[in-house]
């Protein structure tokens, strides 16, 4: 137990090492990257807030990196003292000294998971938002709520809200929709319902739709015009609906599944957030891998020499398996793979051949 707990303790300092580093190098170059996008004109005080605030998402995004390389780093340094001769000398296997390594991660990746993912996904929220409001964009066109569908287009001179019951799946077809106008003082101008809205090139295409306008009109039913067809001019694409739903990263993982069941009430697959719900679920699994994967390659005296290739093969592997997940998970959110096999699938598979490289190293 004593010596569990030292390895594990090593392996928190490794992680606490490659942690730092990364951070160092990380945030410089983030706020040379800040300042391109807004320019220089407002300071580096926003400069420096939106690299902080897209810090945690970056590094999140880089965990099983840091994992990797931890273990490498502990194993590595035990080698090189050969403390690591001294643990295997007492009889203890090559999968028992990783257990605890392999522990510790499985439980940074639950409480990552648990307790950094919504605060990530907080300050993702706050960096689009103020990345928008320097740059003079608009900051979210979509958003899904219990009644339905809520889209928002404008120009200069009128904005329109847009409510609608259901729609198809990426939002281009609308049923039970009603358009509320708005001048640009805020005061309503104008309502539209309609049975159905189709968006097309540059503006929308109303079935059964009814007219009112409420600007300085005393009874607006009176005045109500019916057409069977109408198009309404839009400023909204196919591509700003869809991109304006935001990343699922920027949504908490305890949110997530109500989300995911506003969208599908709207008639969205919600693939993409359904995809990533079961990404973040099996991250322990992916951290564990990343472990061994570090562990089987790293385990053996540094006289035995070949030490730099195995490094850089553990490297190689453990950006195979990344690479892997990523394709993995872009084939989920497209549909062409089940989305619990994009995401348990890789790790579980990496941990096995871990398992078997160990166990060969071990009777070699």
């Amino acid at each position: 137990m004593i010596l569990h707990l030292y390895i594990a303790r090593r392996f928190l300092r490794a992680l606490g090492i490659v942690t730092a580093v990364f951070v160092a190098i990380l945030l410089p170059i983030d706020m040379a990257e800040q300042l391109r996008r807004i320019g220089p004109e407002l300071g580096l005080g926003p400069v420096f807030e939106l690299a902080m605030l897209n810090l945690p998402r970056k590094l999140y995004e880089m965990i099983p990196l840091f994992v990797l390389l931890a273990t490498l780093l502990l194993f590595l340094g035990l080698a090189r003292s050969s403390e690591l001769v001294v643990i295997r000398a007492s009889g203890r296997s090559a999968l028992r000294a990783v257990a605890s390594p392999m522990l510790v991660a499985a439980s940074f990746g639950a409480m990552a998971v648990a307790v950094l993912n919504p605060i990530v996904a907080t300050t993702s929220q706050q960096y689009d938002m103020k990345t928008a409001q320097y740059r003079g964009a608009e900051e979210r066109t979509v958003s899904v709520t219990a009644e339905g569908l809520w889209l928002r287009q404008g120009s200069e001179t009128e904005q329109t809200v847009i409510r609608a019951g259901a729609t198809n799946a990426d939002g281009t077809h609308l049923f039970d929709v009603s358009f509320f106008q708005f001048a640009p003082d805020g005061t309503i101008t104008g309502r539209i319902n309609a049975a159905e809205a189709r968006l097309t090139e540059g503006s929308w295409a109303l079935r059964d739709a009814r007219q009112w306008t409420l600007a300085n009109t005393p009874n607006p039913e009176a005045n109500v015009t019916v057409t069977a067809e109408y198009a309404l001019p839009s400023t909204l694409t196919r591509d700003q609906i869809r991109d304006s739903f935001g990343k699922p990263e920027t949504v908490p993982i305890y949110q997530l599944p109500g989300f995911i069941g506003q969208l599908n009430q709207a008639g969205f697959a919600a693939l993409q957030h359904r995809v990533w719900l079961q990404m973040e679920l099996s991250s322990p699994l992916m951290l564990a891998a990343m472990v061994l994967i570090a562990a089987g390659h790293s385990m053996r005296h540094t006289r035995s020499g070949k030490t730099g290739s195995m490094v850089l093969a553990a490297i190689l592997l453990g950006f195979s398996l990344f690479f892997l997940r990523s394709f993995a998970q872009v084939l989920g959110e497209n549909g062409q793979l089940p989305i619990a096999i994009v995401a348990w699938t890789p790790p579980l598979a990496a941990i096995l051949l871990a398992v078997g490289l160990i166990l060969h190293t071990e009777d070699g």
